[in-house]
């Protein structure tokens, strides 16, 4: 009975960090650590291969407890709850939207944001629209056209009194965010800052009612960095608290008037740590004004997936991008969140994709348990640094911006927006080089998938200005990470004749598998019909087969060594009745070269130029 207490593993020291680091070498046989095993993010910093205790002896971040200042652990004490929204487009008809809201109610959804865009309101419009939902247990935004949201905030006063609604009991919305419309539209909007104050005193007596709104998800759905979406929602935010107090509005009020709405990104730990270091820093900033209350400082965030990285091909695939977005978003503890369905860029959402998308969040919710603990990533050696190192880099562009004049003062310069758009360029040349992968679409492209009339919705694609007269200030100019690649794939399918890609497999067993592989990978991202084979004794009975098959391409698929021997005569003996390209960089290639071989599929390529290179050479 004396052994019961002792301790497992006693047996067993803890290695040092210097045994894991000399285990690592020998491992690596003589490859460089820096290079094979640390990774420089697009962040700004390196991500280490392992993390340990000793690495966060000098983070405060640890030391943070739930619900308290500053708020680093979430908001809450005691769950991880959020609100399960879902957006409805009203479109002039409340009485429809009403009835689909309700009808949402009923299925999981306990937040309902109306677009109401720019049709007139009335009483009888607020009537209609809030008909038989209660506003006392369920969340419910409202985002109208800019120049309505005075009146839009007297009609909802007048019905919540109307109907005798606890002030307290009232949780949501109302948009208004003059500096979202300069980024997408390029119009100066600066002149409506003035309403921000007139604003918050109409609501002032429903504490869980904000008014004033940060769309820094327009900024992830333009292609945006982590630390870029970070900074810039600090500077967006700290420039409206700023505008507020300026004009008399009480700090405590201004700033509980606020509220975020962030993007999600596929990269998993990040987006967990981006929420964790968002809501660390807004409750720095806020307490520099000097609130009477740390409440004041809790940052509130509602996190939609992104649109960025979603495709029109392969789209189920879209399912799997959003489900891992939901997930960060719930484990960094967001106030409530939209998953957006998966066949948004190319179709209004259907009926089954909106189910699936609220179920989305349904399972996390009631199966994963995910609203249960408050702040699971805390102590996790990996997911402390990574916010610390967000925090930090996200600090250093909000002073930034601060220094030039603020986030305004910056808009109208054009310095965010041309950041953005030169990290959206340099995303989609990294899509392009299968740097960035996407899963369907650049990178294990599904062979057979015809698009079947889907065409990319030109919402979804594009963020760009597109009003007649020239723009007061720079817009965002962004579209879809996958956007090039499916315009290709479509000018493809609509091609009098799609072409066929014929693997000629010969020699090495091993290499000429691999090679196929990677071909025919490479050649289906524009749409062609790839065939490959099992192998042929000889380069003419590979051509032969493959002039059969009615080829336009001809890809030989061999090793090195026997490109030598065998490429030559393969291009002799097809003599030009079809495109020929050798799959790899041979050492021969050189000599190849001068037979007048002149196209080569490898990893280093830019396959979106190559692909459109061979569309022209054969015509399409």
């Amino acid at each position: 009975m004396s052994n019961i207490k002792e301790k497992l593993f006693t047996e067993f020291t803890a290695p040092t960090r210097q045994e894991w680091l000399d285990k690592i070498e020998v491992d690596l046989k003589g490859a460089d650590f820096q290079k094979r095993l640390v990774w420089r993010t697009n962040e700004g910093f390196n991500v280490q291969p392992f993390y340990r205790r000793e690495d966060l002896k000098d983070l405060k971040t640890p030391d943070a407890l739930p619900g308290e200042f500053p708020f680093v652990r979430g908001n809450k004490k005691d769950s991880n709850e959020w609100y399960v929204r879902q957006n409805v487009v009203v479109g002039g008809d409340p009485v429809a939207a009403n009835k689909k809201a309700l009808d949402l109610l009923m299925k999981g959804v306990d937040s309902i944001g109306f677009k109401l865009g720019h049709d007139e309101i009335s009483t009888e419009y607020i009537d209609a629209l809030l008909k038989d939902i209660r506003l006392d247990i369920v969340e419910v935004s409202y985002r109208a056209c800019l120049r309505h949201a005075l009146q839009l905030a007297d009609l909802l006063v007048a019905y919540f009194e109307k109907m005798g609604y606890d002030q307290e009991k009232i949780v949501g919305g109302l948009g208004f965010d003059p500096i979202e419309r300069m980024l997408m539209k390029g119009k100066d909007s600066s002149f409506l800052l003035p309403d921000m104050p007139k604003l918050v005193e109409k609501l002032k007596d429903y504490p869980n009612l904000r008014c004033v709104m940060v769309h820094s998800d327009l900024l992830n759905n333009s292609g945006a960095y982590i630390v870029q979406e970070l900074g810039y929602a600090l500077a967006w935010g700290n420039e409206y608290l700023q505008e507020m107090v300026d004009a008399g509005v009480d700090v405590d009020l201004a700033a509980k008037k606020i509220k975020f709405y962030m993007g999600i990104s596929e990269n998993y730990f990040m987006e967990i740590a981006k929420f964790r270091a968002a809501r660390l820093l807004w409750a720095q900033i806020v307490k520099q004004y000097e609130p009477k209350c740390d409440c004041a400082c809790k940052m509130v965030i509602n996190a939609s997936t992104s649109t960025y990285n979603q495709t029109v091909f392969d789209s189920y695939v879209n399912l799997l991008r959003s489900q891992t977005e939901a997930m960060s978003a719930a484990l960094g503890g967001v106030h409530s969140l939209v998953v957006t369905p998966f066949d948004a860029p190319y179709e209004k959402p259907t009926e089954f994709s909106e189910r699936i998308a609220r179920n989305q969040q349904l399972i996390i919710k009631e199966e994963s348990h995910f609203d249960r603990i408050v702040d699971p990533g805390a102590g996790s050696y990996y997911i402390e640094h990574l916010t610390d190192a967000l925090a930090q880099e996200a600090w250093k562009l909000f002073l930034k911006i601060e220094d030039e004049g603020g986030f305004l003062a910056a808009v109208k310069a054009g310095t965010v927006q041309a950041d953005i758009n030169a990290t959206n360029v340099k995303r989609h040349g990294d899509a392009a080089k299968r740097k960035e992968f996407i899963l369907g679409t650049n990178q294990f492209p599904n062979f057979t998938e015809k698009s079947e009339g889907k065409e990319p919705c030109s919402a979804c694609c594009c963020t760009t200005a597109t009003h007649k007269d020239d723009p007061d200030v720079p817009a965002l100019k962004a579209s879809r990470l996958a956007s090039d690649f499916e315009t290709l794939r479509l000018t493809t399918e609509k091609a009098a004749k799609v072409p066929v890609a014929f693997m000629l497999t010969i020699g090495n067993l091993a290499m000429r598998q691999a090679r196929a592989q990677f071909s025919c990978n490479f050649l289906a991202c524009a749409g062609y019909k790839v065939i490959d084979n099992l192998g042929f004794k000889t380069v003419e009975e590979g051509v032969d087969a493959a002039l059969k098959a009615d080829a336009d391409i001809v890809v030989i698929c061999s090793s090195d060594d026997e490109y030598a021997e065998y490429a030559i005569p393969a291009f002799q003996y097809l003599n030009g009745r079809a495109m020929f390209v050798v799959a790899g960089a041979p050492a021969c290639m050189e000599d190849l070269k001068a037979a007048g071989i002149e196209n080569y599929i490898h990893v280093k390529c830019n396959v979106l130029e190559t692909l459109k290179e061979y569309n022209a050479k054969l015509g399409i």
